[in-house]
């Protein structure tokens, strides 16, 4: 029997809403997480956002820190960059030390691990400055470019083709599969796997901000990414959240972070040295706390999620809209400013570079050393939350889970 105009009419109706309300549904779902990073290469300025620090401007203490890291001398663009705030450069540096001169790596896999993570974030600073080092490493010119071709490339032996992948997949999934996971741990101790995921998950942080401020490479280091090199980035889908962790806490009481980092005392200590954002930043702490947020949310932390909402961040307790921060810069309600800074979150996690709009949106409310402040704390984070999702850092008891918006 034919339905009667009146009942066709508003069955027509109730179609047409409930595909307007799932479609709505999905936008938001699909708005809430950013595309994962490496979709396509980096983009990469030509000049910087943020000049180097002329000599002639340097006090007593830029003078101390040029003193303290670089035997000749000779600071390159990356450092004289960051003396515009000499704590956040005193602060890299710590860490990047130990990674360089006082990890378990054999000079070899640290430098593969470098050169790859360059690579990934196409930064010619890092690439430039690190070639020569791989070479007196023992890496031939081939092999270098090989790194670029990635780990399915001829000729890597097994276990290197390992460490590209590993690479790969904390770049792309800020995580680690248990198959590359496995055959890591095969060939490595704790420190050394501990070493192997920090120097990736370091070396992000640094070309992230590299590419977000414009750092030129050095006259005196030639070398660049090859250009004839197709940019691919090929993973398995991510695994789904560990819910055993990798690296045991040590017994005791405390936060779960800071007992599985004390597995590794020396690499620990050296970390400690370089919490430059909770610390002795300037940042407006909800600012900040936009940042840390929404790239746990992006890189799927849900540990560091609920330690900034909760108890370390104080996310809650200053009555920020903790769900609206998961739903991204488009969720009603921001200010200019806070959506220009989630803005900036989401394209330095997708895109790893911050596009000029959103650098002129900033730079029209925030001044130079501001910007900074909030670009490091997004990619500090990005570290952090690479680190707790490969070691399996589980969360604290009665600590607040992702909201249901989106989906991993």
């Amino acid at each position: 029997m034919p339905k009667k105009p009146w009942r066709l009419a508003v069955a027509v109706c109730l179609a047409v809403v409930s595909a307007s309300v799932a479609t709505s549904g999905q936008a938001s779902r699909a708005n809430a997480i950013p595309d994962r990073p490496g979709g396509a290469r980096p983009a990469r300025l030509s000049s910087p956002r943020l000049a180097p620090l002329a000599e002639a401007q340097w006090t007593g203490v830029h003078k101390g820190i040029v003193a303290k890291y670089v035997a000749d001398g000779r600071p390159g663009n990356a450092l004289r960059t960051l003396l515009n705030i000499p704590e956040l450069s005193d602060n890299l540096m710590t860490f990047q030390v130990y990674l360089i001169k006082d990890s378990t790596l054999s000079p070899r896999h640290r430098e593969i691990l470098i050169l790859r993570t360059g690579w990934l974030l196409n930064n010619d600073y890092l690439w430039s400055e690190h070639v020569p080092v791989a070479r007196q490493a023992g890496l031939t010119a081939d092999e270098v470019r090989r790194v670029a071709e990635g780990p399915d490339a001829r000729g890597w032996p097994p276990f290197e083709a390992t460490l590209l992948r590993l690479a790969d997949q904390l770049f792309r999934n800020s995580f680690v599969n248990d198959a590359v996971y496995k055959a890591l741990i095969a060939e490595y101790d704790l420190h050394h796997t501990m070493d192997a995921i920090m120097t990736v998950n370091n070396f992000t942080t640094l070309g992230l901000m590299y590419n977000a401020l414009g750092i030129q490479p050095d006259s005196w280091n030639p070398d660049r990414i090859p250009t004839n090199v197709p940019y691919r980035v090929v993973v398995p889908d991510r695994e789904p959240p560990l819910t055993v962790a990798r690296v045991d806490p040590v017994p005791g009481t405390g936060l779960a972070v800071t007992r599985t980092f004390a597995r590794h005392p020396k690499l620990a200590a050296a970390r400690a040295g370089s919490n430059y954002v909770n610390r002795q930043s300037k940042l407006d702490p909800r600012y900040r706390e936009l940042m840390i947020l929404r790239t746990g949310w992006n890189c799927r932390s849900e540990y560091e999620w609920a330690q900034h909402v909760g108890a370390v961040g104080r996310a809650r307790e200053m009555g920020m809209p903790v769900e609206n921060i998961a739903r991204g810069p488009d969720a009603p309600g921001w200010n200019p400013i806070e959506q220009a800074l989630l803005t900036a979150a989401d394209e330095l996690y997708r895109d790893s570079f911050i596009s000029d709009r959103t650098w002129s949106n900033l730079s029209a409310r925030l001044d130079p050393v501001m910007i900074v402040n909030a670009l490091i704390s997004a990619a500090n984070y990005r570290l952090v939350s690479m680190s707790l999702n490969a070691f399996g850092v589980q969360l604290e008891p009665g600590d607040e889970r992702f909201p249901e918006i989106g989906s991993n």
